[in-house]
């Protein structure tokens, strides 16, 4: 894996402060991040990112094996980064390792696993990550 691989080019909210951001893959993979905001705390926010190309049939989580899975994680880390630019004032931002339900029995945490790797690029000492089940959870450190 190389760690300096330059992201797709970003495909930014048409409101600079908006939620969902999207690039295209070199094999024509559309991908979608999305933030949204938690209901009881409007300072905490989801990250949810997925395929959109309808050849996946909906699967918004399917493995695409296409060979850029290295290259996607550098623009979903570059995603976040800019994301987090635009909302200082973010405290918690969680997400979960979700995969298809073939990818269910095949393999459990591999997702997750690598969605870590990545993520932790983005937050430095003065946050917190924990791992929750299937869930990750990143806390600014009071």
């Amino acid at each position: 894996m190389t760690d300096n691989l330059q992201p797709y080019h970003i495909i930014p909210p048409v409101i600079k402060s908006g939620t969902v951001y999207s690039f295209i893959t070199d094999s024509g993979v559309n991908y979608e991040v999305r933030f949204g905001r938690k209901q009881n705390n409007i300072l905490n926010s989801t990250i949810v990112f997925g395929v959109t190309n309808e050849e996946y049939d909906g699967e918004e989580y399917s493995v695409t094996n296409k060979g850029e899975v290295y290259k996607v994680m550098a623009t979903i880390v570059e995603v976040v980064r800019q994301y987090k630019k635009e909302h200082p004032n973010i405290n918690l931002f969680e997400y979960t390792g979700e995969q298809s339900e073939k990818e269910k029995i095949k393999n459990r945490n591999v997702r997750l696993a690598l969605y870590n790797r990545y993520i932790r690029r983005v937050f430095d000492n003065k946050w917190t990550v924990e791992n929750k089940e299937n869930k990750v959870v990143i806390k600014k450190v009071k």
